[in-house]
């Protein structure tokens, strides 16, 4: 009997010490883990938030968390077809709990997306788009499946278009993103007929207050390029305008987003050098133009008008072109370059046209010399 009470008492013992050492086990693997960086970082992607008690549809909001904040993630579940992450924020109480993986995007791909932006910090901004449907940001110019996917920008959403991508369009059913950009456009009418062959894809680069990611593409369709009111006068049906660069300096026109209704808007009028393309011009050994048109625009302040300066199609010349489009130099004394294809060669070559002011004030260019007349890849 005593053999017995003291086999119990051993048998309780050691259980006891092995409890305990559980849990100091398991002390110490959240501490390495910790240390050791074993659990991913997040950056909030939405507005606003909150991590919730639990994934299930009933829950408690714990804490909100903003677009820009990091959180922990500790783990991941798919509830409903839906992926949860189980995050850690970084505030006083190390608050835990759940949110959707759409409002999180990982560190792995957030540095990614900042080294496409490190790559690009050179680039000149080309113009300024906005979203006309909620779109997918991805690494790179290509929708064949989700792993190239970096977030979702919300509908609405503007960016920087620094640079632009002609894929050919593979035969097969429409996607997903195909199928959100034709019910964006319903009612809409274009006559672009590049977008029968192509699918454009842009590259934008974004500001943290729209996304955490600086940088991606973006499915060309659903965006709407926002040319500036002061001077979409001057496109055309058959001639639309591709990029648009300010020829200003201090209090330069910018394009800002209106608070109160999303719309994007230019700051006031001013002089803009302008790329145009027409469906007129094709391909050159299977590489699509961005542009084939060049207009300068003044701006007169005492009259408040616009004036044009300079045009390729005034000139009656044919420019065959390539992005980027760069501006240089300050007060009045200002060029821009251009990428053109040399008839003769074949090769693209950097054009410089000089940008000055006449004792009036009035804007002038002077143009490079030995731009061909010749019709250069139109029919």
């Amino acid at each position: 009997m005593i053999f017995r009470k003291i086999l119990l008492l051993f048998v309780i013992l050691f259980g006891a010490i092995g409890l305990t050492s559980c849990g100091i086990v398991e002390m110490i693997s959240e501490s390495t883990r910790g240390l050791v960086g074993l659990s991913e970082t997040g950056t909030i992607i939405s507005k606003d938030v909150y991590i919730r008690s639990s994934y299930a549809v009933v829950a408690a909001d714990l804490l909100e968390v903003k677009r820009g904040e990091t959180v922990e993630i500790l783990n991941e579940t798919v509830f409903e077809k839906v992926l949860w992450y189980r995050v850690r924020a970084f505030d006083e109480d190390s608050t835990e709990g759940w949110l959707e993986a759409q409002h999180v995007i990982k560190e792995e791909a957030l540095e990614k997306s900042k080294a496409l932006a490190e790559e690009a910090k050179d680039l000149q901004s080309q113009a300024v788009g906005q979203l006309r449907a909620p779109s997918n940001l991805r690494l790179t110019p290509e929708q064949k499946d989700d792993s190239n996917i970096l977030l979702k920008l919300e509908n609405r959403a503007t960016f920087e278009i620094v640079d632009w991508e002609y894929v050919k369009k593979e035969a097969g059913p429409e996607t997903t993103e195909s199928e959100e950009i034709q019910a964006a456009k319903e009612g809409s009418e274009e006559d672009d007929k590049i977008n029968d062959i192509y699918d454009i894809w842009y590259k934008v680069r974004l500001d943290p207050s729209v996304s955490p990611a600086p940088m991606g593409w973006i499915f060309g369709r659903q965006v709407d390029p926002q040319v500036p009111g002061d001077i979409i006068y001057y496109q055309t049906n058959k001639r639309k305008f591709v990029t648009w660069l300010s020829l200003e300096d201090e209090g330069a026109p910018k394009q800002v987003v209106s608070p109160e209704n999303g719309e994007v808007k230019v700051t006031k009028p001013g002089s803009w050098v302008i790329l145009s393309r027409t469906n007129e011009v094709k391909a050159i050994d299977g590489v699509e133009p961005d542009f084939d048109g060049i207009l300068v625009l003044g701006f007169d302040k005492y009259n408040e008008e616009h004036y044009t300066t300079y045009s390729t199609e005034r000139e009656r010349i044919d420019v065959w072109g390539m992005l980027p489009l760069k501006v240089e130099g300050s007060g009045d004394n200002k060029s821009f370059i251009v990428n053109l294809r040399n008839p003769q060669t074949g090769k693209m070559e950097e054009k410089r046209f000089l940008v000055t002011r006449d004792k009036n004030k009035r804007l002038r260019v002077t143009p490079p010399e030995g731009l061909e007349t010749e019709k250069q890849g139109k029919k």
